[in-house]
């Protein structure tokens, strides 16, 4: 029989601070790299906590999937849209390929994860779940029983963007500790073939602390009160993996993977303010600087182009025969993405150098183009800028996040350590897409027809 695969999940963790930095306070992750072989793991385009898990245990990229991102827009409307579940997914994850075949799954928390999805064994919700919601468990009547033995109700996110720290702080501690906690309280209710468990706690302390300890972020003072936090936070994450590591037979197979990485905003490049001065996006007067653009009286009858704001922006065409007020003809739209790409290229930071801007349309960076696509996706100085949806600003480009504070960007590169490899040691780059079909042949199993991905052979004995 296939020995149980485990997958722990750690949102956002960047190479340089698992495998250098905070190495020494990190003993039980030292031990699983000892264990097998680890190194880099290349996110998926765009590099977004979703789609990125969806990628990884799919096998496929986020086109062929349909998701683009947290909160994607319904074709052809001007606002609102949706957040991505479960039942988005163009292609199954493995859990549920297993659940069919018999195999026992205990899946905790995994994005696109609310509803909890069904398996055969038992699911949480992910960190876009409602507070309050009965459907965050299943089997439902799991729920009552969890939060029995963990003594209080089940946490899946907290704030992060809000200037007091020490409160944000405190939350996200007690997230990733009550996180790790269900996960061993999981654990030893039966024998599982696989178990994944995903913790959002790190993500949230590199956005609300990066400028704290990583002297690369413009907003760095040494001697800060909050410099040693991160060094304290990796130690605490440390021991709550070590707890369920040490219950886990020591011939199980055992994952840890970040879906992308993390380094310093140098800033916010205002995306949407871009477009109006130069006659792509039509709002009327001056609105307040930050003002959304749901809120600004966009005239859709004489409006190109507008865009979103995030980790990265993607760029929408106000198509005729799509959007309901569309002026951009189907036959004009090659013109105009490459009049956007020549223009955008030419933005320049205001120290003077490029923003170094990357537009790519979906056909590009997808083999497949399912769902709510954007027309173009665009990153701003190979992710060190976000972008920023708003619009009313004095300036195109502003030091801090316009949505609250947020000290961090994504980054493209996220970890991997896998035990039980043949080799020992640092391993090459890896892909993030190849992680699915390599789980599953772990486990003995034949990768789907479907998947995109590639089985490593480094992680294979």
């Amino acid at each position: 029989m296939a020995k149980p695969v485990v997958v722990l999940g750690l949102d956002s963790i960047p190479p340089h601070l698992l495998f250098e930095r905070f190495s020494a306070v990190m003993p039980n992750l030292r031990a699983l790299m000892e264990r097998g072989t680890y190194g880099p793991l290349r996110t998926c385009h765009p590099p977004i906590t979703i789609p990125a898990w969806a990628v990884m245990f799919t096998g496929v990229d986020p086109g062929t999937l349909g998701i683009y991102g947290i909160h994607q827009r319904r074709t052809g409307s001007y606002s609102g849209g949706y957040v991505p579940t479960p039942s988005h997914l163009r292609q199954p994850p493995i859990w549920t390929t297993l659940s069919q075949s018999g195999a026992r799954v205990a899946v905790v928390g995994m994005p696109p994860g609310y509803p909890a999805p069904p398996v055969n064994g038992v699911s949480t919700g992910d960190f876009l779940t409602p507070d309050g919601a009965v459907d965050s468990v299943y089997p439902p009547a799991l729920k009552q029983e969890i939060e029995g033995a963990l003594g209080e109700a089940l946490l899946f996110d907290v704030p992060f963007r809000k200037e007091d720290r020490k409160t944000t702080l405190a939350d996200i501690w007690h997230l990733t500790s009550q996180r790790w906690a269900l996960a061993r309280y999981l654990w030893k209710r039966e024998k599982w073939d696989f178990f994944a468990v995903h913790d959002i706690g790190p993500d949230r302390f590199h956005h609300a602390f990066w400028k704290f300890f990583n002297p690369s972020h413009p907003g760095y003072r040494a001697g800060n009160e909050f410099e040693k936090e991160a060094e304290k936070y990796y130690a605490m994450l440390d021991r709550q993996v070590g707890e369920l590591v040490g219950m886990i037979p020591r011939d199980a197979r055992i994952l840890v993977a970040s879906d992308h990485g993390t380094k310093s905003m140098q800033g916010c490049f205002a995306i949407n303010e871009w477009l109006r001065r130069l006659g792509y996006l039509d709002i009327p007067g001056n609105p307040p600087p930050g003002t959304p653009l749901e809120k600004a009286g966009v005239r859709w009858e004489s409006t190109r182009a507008w865009a979103t704001g995030g980790y990265y922006s993607r760029i929408f065409l106000n198509l005729r025969g799509r959007e309901s007020s569309g002026i951009v003809k189907p036959t004009e739209v090659e013109g105009l993405v490459r009049e956007l790409s020549s223009k955008l290229a030419s933005v320049r930071v205001p120290s003077g150098t490029p923003l170094a801007v990357e537009v790519h349309p979906p056909g590009e960076l997808y083999r497949e183009v399912h769902g709510d696509a954007p027309d173009l996706t665009a990153y701003f100085g190979n992710l060190d800028w976000r972008a920023s949806g708003t619009v009313g600003h004095h300036d195109l480009f502003f030091s801090e996040n316009d949505t609250g504070p947020d000290d961090a960007v994504h980054d493209w590169d996220g970890i991997y350590i896998m035990t039980g490899t043949p080799g020992r040691g640092p391993g090459p780059r890896q892909s993030i897409m190849d992680v699915a079909p390599t789980l599953l042949a772990t486990m003995g199993r034949t990768p789907g027809p479907t998947m995109q991905g590639k089985v490593i052979p480094e992680w294979i004995h």
